[in-house]
């Protein structure tokens, strides 16, 4: 059977395998993050709280991924990889059964969400660095980031979505369980695959050289280092915003936690968009364009949705601001993923997720506290209007790199 050229990267079994096995465990992933997010707003009826259960959950990004990425440089990515997953399912069986026995308080949430926070700072720039190998042909790499991204997408679609039901039926406990039970996908499907990756070479010098040597490979690259800050920027001014989905779901729009899931499937959504979008990219597509463009209409949709009193309304301008946000984070992540020294995949790709992931930590708590001072409307408002600052601001520096790389093309292409 011939598949489209969106779905071309799919053709490899390891990468299939990848896909459908990460696609089970994701939804079980956003399963259990609504429940914590109902379940910590429910019981302290807090935006700080909100904000601080994200923090305990990311902030290991920011302190660990530099070293993280070096780690996975001078190690198996995917003996990593299979570590860092039934380490997680460690986790959700932890946070299970505590739920179901009644035995949890704000602190033992808190604590578990760093335990997890901990595990994704090794886990994400071991999977980012491994998708190379998922694909023979380097071509196809930016189709699989966008396929990628989409099984993220999808994921978050269908599980806020089946949250909202189970949560209504059944409680969080439920959610956390299949959460546990989802993770025997993923692991199953890392177990079949059949990779041909070199043993890597043993090092004797210390991991610290390791890291100066991959900042100093990304400060020496402006293209890396202007796309990787932007990112950190607009991770940590823009998108902590849905944090305060619960805020709005309850005081905002009057609803409940129908209203919550709602908002989270219908950004699903649009973040699937942007995802479909992106796997008709091309290699040579100018994604650093295309990374000012959607950082842009993801921060202008927030400022619209921030004051609208209408809730179909509101879920449109999330629908819009959602596809943006995927699509900056796609492009970025390809811009990387195509241009990076494989050397220094680990450790580039981990300041990559520290600035996605790791930024995020510091705007959620910064997030939560100006709400809970102010309004969350008035908080999301001045989030997208710094944000489309910051998209400006970087347009002169991106339109040099990419004028220079035009120019190392065409001369590489007469050479």
């Amino acid at each position: 059977m011939t598949l489209p050229s969106s779905l071309r990267a799919l053709r490899y079994y390891n990468f299939r395998l990848y896909f459908f096995g990460q696609a089970v465990s994701l939804i079980g992933t956003w399963m259990q993050r609504i429940a914590i997010s109902w379940l910590v707003y429910d019981v302290t009826h807090s935006a700080f709280y909100l904000g601080l259960i994200s923090f305990a959950g990311q902030i290991p990004m920011l302190l660990l991924s530099p070293y993280a990425g070096a780690y996975v440089d001078r190690h198996s990515r995917y003996r990593t990889l299979l570590a860092t997953q039934i380490a997680s399912m460690i986790q959700a069986g932890a946070l299970a059964a505590l739920v179901f026995f009644g035995f949890y308080h704000v602190l033992t949430i808190l604590l578990l969400s760093l335990m997890l926070g901990v595990i994704n700072a090794f886990d994400t720039p071991a999977r980012q660095s491994l998708m190379i190998v998922l694909v023979q042909n380097k071509k196809d790499l930016p189709n699989a980031i966008a396929l990628n991204s989409s099984m993220v997408t999808m994921a978050r679609l269908a599980g806020p979505a089946a949250a909202g039901i189970l949560l209504s039926t059944f409680g969080e406990d439920v959610c956390f369980g299949l959460n546990f039970v989802s993770f025997i996908a993923v692991i199953a499907s890392l177990l079949l695959m059949k990779l041909n990756i070199p043993e890597r070479k043993k090092h004797t010098e210390p991991i610290w050289k390791n890291l100066q040597e991959g900042f100093a490979y990304l400060k020496g690259h402006r293209g890396l280092r202007t796309a990787i800050a932007l990112m950190a920027f607009t991770s940590f001014i823009a998108m902590p915003y849905s944090n305060l989905y619960p805020v709005f779901a309850q005081t905002v729009y009057k609803g409940n936690v129908t209203t919550f899931s709602w908002m989270n499937s219908i950004g699903g959504l649009g973040a699937l968009l942007g995802a479909v979008y992106m796997t008709r990219q091309k290699e040579n597509a100018n994604f650093l364009r295309l990374i000012v463009l959607s950082s842009s209409l993801f921060c202008l949709s927030m400022m619209l949705f921030a004051y609208t009193q209408n809730l179909v309304l509101a879920l449109f301008f999330i629908f819009l601001g959602e596809s943006g946000m995927l699509a900056q984070i796609a492009a970025t992540n390809t811009y990387v993923q195509t241009r990076v020294d494989e050397r220094m995949r680990g450790r580039v790709l981990s300041y990559y997720v520290m600035a996605f992931q790791g930024m995020q930590p510091l705007g959620s708590l910064l997030v939560g506290w100006a709400a809970h001072q102010s309004s969350a409307p008035l908080t999301v408002f001045w989030e997208g209007l710094l944000g489309i600052a910051a998209a400006l601001a970087f347009i002169p520096s991106l339109r040099s790199v990419r004028k220079k790389e035009d120019r190392e093309r065409l001369e590489k292409s007469r050479g």
